[in-house]
C-alpha cells in the first residue's frame, strides 16, 4: 500500500492509500462540523445539512442523485456526529471517478427552501422515533448532562424546537461558513488513480473560498451531576454513566480503548460476569470514546427496576476494583486481542481503511499503517493503564436514568 497526499491552493486536503491488489475502492468526503459546533439557537443543524446534500444540486435534482450512485452499485452513505460529517461510498474501482466526481458536486448544493420545509418534517419524526427508543434517548440526555455548558453536549439531531424555529438562511450561512475546503478532507482508499482524483480535485474544488473556521476545544472533567427521568410505559430501567477520559490527540487513547474493553466488553467483561451472567443487568457495556481535545467513557446498562439499587452497587465495586486492585496481565492480553482482531479485520477491505484514513487526518493531520496502530496497542502495559485509571476515576460519573 502506498500513501498519497496533496493540498490544494485553497487548503482543501487530499489523502489517499492506494492498494493495487485490493477489489474495490472507497471515496469519503470528511467535514470537521457537527454539533459541538452549532449554537444553541441552530441545534441540529450539522445533520439536517447532512440529509440536504442528497437533496441535489443546481444540476440534479434529488431523484438524480439516488440514480446517478444507482447505477454505479454504490454502498453509499453518511453520518453526523458532535465533531464530524462524514459521505462515503464504496464502489468498484472502475466506478471511483464517477461516484468522486458525484460527491464534490454534491458537497455544492442547491439547499432549496422547498426541499428544507419537506425534510424539516423528516428531522422531526426522526427525533421523535429517536425519543421512543430508550437506549439511545438516555446516551444523548447523558451526554448533555455530562457535558453542561461545555458544546460537546449539544445533541447530534437537535430538538423539535430548535429544527422547528432553524430558517434555511441559517442553514446556508453555517453551510458557507463551515463546508470550507480548509475545513475538508477528500479521501481515497483501495484499487484506484491517484493522478485522476487529483486532476478531478485540482478542477472542480479549486475554486472553493477558504473561510476563516474556528472550532471551541478544551477539556470537560465532566458535571458529575445524577438525574432520573420517569416515563410511562417502560418495562425497564435505562442507566447511562458517563466520566471523562483523554482526547483524540492523546497517545493513551490506545490505552484508554483496552480499559473500556476490559470493563465493558459484551462479552467477556468485568460487568458482562458480574452483571449480565449473574442475571442482575440484561445488558451492560462501557466504551472509550476519544474526541477533539476532550474525552469520555459511557456506560449503557439496561435492567429491572427492582435490581437497579444493586446493579449501581456492582457497577461502584467494579469501579472501585480497579482504583485499588488494577487490571492482570491476563485481562490485558485477551483485551489487546479483541481490539487488535477487530482492527485487523476491519482495515483489510479498502472502506475500513478509509474511516481510519480520514478520522487520523481529521485529528492528527497524521497518516497512520495499520501496522502502527497495532505496535501501538501491543506496546500498552498493565502500569500504563493503572496511570490512566489513576488519572480518570472511573467511578466518578455523570449519572442519567430513564425508567418507569
Amino acid at each position: 500500500m502506498e500513501f498519497k497526499q496533496h493540498k490544494l491552493a485553497n487548503d482543501l486536503s487530499l489523502i489517499g492509500e492506494v492498494n493495487k491488489s485490493a477489489k474495490s475502492a472507497a471515496v469519503g468526503v470528511f467535514v470537521k462540523t457537527g454539533a459541538r459546533d452549532e449554537s444553541e439557537q441552530i441545534n441540529g443543524v450539522s445533520h439536517f445539512l447532512e440529509h440536504m446534500l442528497f437533496k441535489g444540486t443546481e444540476r440534479l435534482s434529488a431523484l438524480q442523485v439516488n440514480e446517478a450512485f444507482d447505477r454505479t452499485g454504490a454502498d453509499f452513505n453518511a453520518a453526523t456526529s458532535e465533531e464530524n460529517t462524514f459521505f462515503y461510498a464504496r464502489v468498484l474501482p472502475e466506478y471511483l471517478v464517477e461516484v468522486t466526481k458525484l460527491w464534490i458536486e454534491l458537497m455544492r448544493p442547491s439547499l432549496r427552501d422547498d426541499d428544507f420545509d419537506i425534510e424539516k418534517n423528516v428531522i422531526k419524526e426522526e427525533i421523535a422515533m429517536y425519543k421512543d427508543l430508550p437506549s439511545f434517548d438516555v446516551m444523548d440526555r447523558c451526554r448533555s448532562l455530562h457535558f453542561d455548558s461545555h458544546p460537546c453536549g449539544n445533541s447530534v439531531l437537535g430538538s423539535e424546537d430548535s429544527i422547528t424555529n432553524l430558517t434555511a438562511e441559517q442553514m446556508r450561512d453555517y453551510f458557507a461558513k463551515r463546508y470550507a475546503p480548509n475545513n475538508m478532507v477528500l479521501a481515497c482508499a483501495g484499487n484506484f488513480d491517484w493522478g485522476q482524483i487529483c486532476s478531478i480535485a485540482e478542477e472542480t474544488c479549486g475554486n472553493w473560498q477558504k473561510q476563516d473556521v474556528v472550532r471551541e476545544l478544551g477539556h470537560c472533567p465532566g458535571s458529575k451531576k445524577k438525574e432520573r427521568i420517569e416515563k410511562p410505559n417502560l418495562a425497564r430501567e435505562h442507566i447511562c454513566l458517563m466520566s471523562a477520559g483523554v482526547s483524540a490527540q492523546d497517545p493513551r487513547r490506545f490505552a484508554a480503548s483496552l480499559l473500556g474493553t476490559i470493563v465493558g466488553d459484551d462479552v467477556g467483561s468485568r460487568f458482562f460476569w458480574e452483571l449480565v451472567d449473574k442475571a442482575l443487568a440484561e445488558a451492560a457495556v462501557m466504551q472509550f470514546g476519544a474526541m477533539d481535545g476532550t474525552g469520555v467513557f459511557h456506560s449503557y446498562i439496561r435492567c429491572s427496576s427492582e435490581n437497579v439499587a444493586k446493579v449501581l452497587e456492582v457497577v461502584k465495586d467494579i469501579f472501585g476494583g480497579l482504583s485499588s486492585g488494577g487490571i492482570t496481565k491476563d485481562d490485558l492480553r485477551k483485551a489487546k486481542n479483541k481490539i487488535l482482531s477487530s482492527l485487523v479485520i476491519k482495515n483489510e477491505l479498502p472502506m475500513g481503511r478509509l474511516l481510519d484514513l480520514g478520522f487520523n487526518w481529521i485529528y492528527l493531520e497524521q497518516y497512520r499503517t495499520v501496522e502502527e496502530d497495532i505496535e501501538a496497542i501491543k506496546a500498552v502495559t498493565v502500569d500504563y493503564v493503572h496511570s490512566l485509571i489513576e488519572q480518570f476515576e472511573l467511578g466518578d460519573f455523570t449519572q442519567l436514568s430513564i425508567g418507569p
